[in-house]
């Protein structure tokens, strides 16, 4: 493939599509108990969920080095690529994309081109997903890089958590911080806007923040076509049942993927989290 297309591992893209598509992920590094280890291949989901909710334990995140990024960079180029499309969670979240710039400018800017896509989750992974795809159609590196900001820019992501205080503890509060001191009352709905989490609404019950979720989700889609990816976690009934009211609120939907989060992303929004990622079809798509 001429063009290669290089994600981080916060895109929580399905493996069937990494690996139909031959997209390659660096891994994010999750802190746990002391312990440092990449995020899906040594620190999983289910560790996170576990400590966040043991008194005392403390999960952090760091970014991906730039060695990893520029190891993966020339395994791609020595695979046979000719340019490197690089998407990357928000640089407002997270110092990763730094990380693949500084990458990037050892490999040379003229043969990889690093973007943020100022979201995260499939926020992310569609973006991800929309240029591998373009790059198996043959597009040139400018067609991919162009159509992975087309639909970074469109998406929209919402979500709810059940407490705060981990987007607190790890500085990835934003606006949000005007609702700590009424979290109690209410169920804040979250979005991300200009790659930073911010308030959308605030509902009184769990439930009436699910709808919300689905409500708000349709009406980002606005028609056929849209795809969406549910995530969760440690919240599996929660997020069947999102994907399922999302299922019935639109019509003609062209894809949904449903998916834990994973430990980095995990860690800062906590057990009990769902969100809907909505990235609604470009105009010549909607049938």
């Amino acid at each position: 493939m001429p063009v290669a297309v290089v994600t981080d591992s916060t895109a929580y893209l399905p493996s069937e599509v990494v690996a139909r598509y031959g997209i390659e992920v660096v891994p994010l590094y999750v802190v746990l108990a002391g312990h440092s280890g990449r995020e899906g291949e040594e620190i999983t989901p289910g560790d996170v969920a576990r400590a966040l909710t043991t008194r005392g334990q403390q999960v952090s995140t760091s970014r991906p080095t730039p060695g990893d990024f520029v190891a993966a960079y020339r395994r791609q180029l020595a695979a046979g690529a000719d340019r490197v499309v690089s998407v990357h969670l928000s640089a407002e979240l997270s110092s990763t994309c730094d990380a693949a710039r500084l990458a990037a400018a050892q490999v040379g800017e003229h043969v990889v081109t690093v973007l943020d896509s100022r979201s995260a989750a499939m926020g992310t992974g569609f973006a991800v997903l929309a240029a591998a795809r373009c790059a198996a159609e043959g597009g040139d590196a400018g067609e991919v890089a162009a159509v992975a900001e087309r639909t970074a820019a469109r998406t929209r992501t919402f979500f709810v958590v059940d407490t705060l205080e981990h987007l607190r503890r790890g500085g990835r509060i934003g606006a949000a911080a005007s609702l700590l001191g009424t979290a109690l009352a209410v169920k804040p709905v979250l979005h991300v806007a200009d790659g930073q989490v911010v308030p959308l609404e605030r509902v009184r019950t769990s439930a009436r923040a699910l709808a919300r979720l689905v409500q708000r989700a349709a009406e980002a889609a606005g028609g056929p076509g849209a795809s969406f990816a549910v995530h969760h976690l440690a919240a599996p009934d929660r997020a069947a049942k999102l994907a399922s009211e999302l299922q019935r609120a639109v019509p003609g939907l062209r894809e949904l993927f449903v998916s834990e989060l994973g430990a980095a992303i995990g860690a800062h929004v906590g057990p009990g989290a769902v969100g809907v990622v909505v990235t609604p079809a470009e105009d010549g798509d909607r049938g």
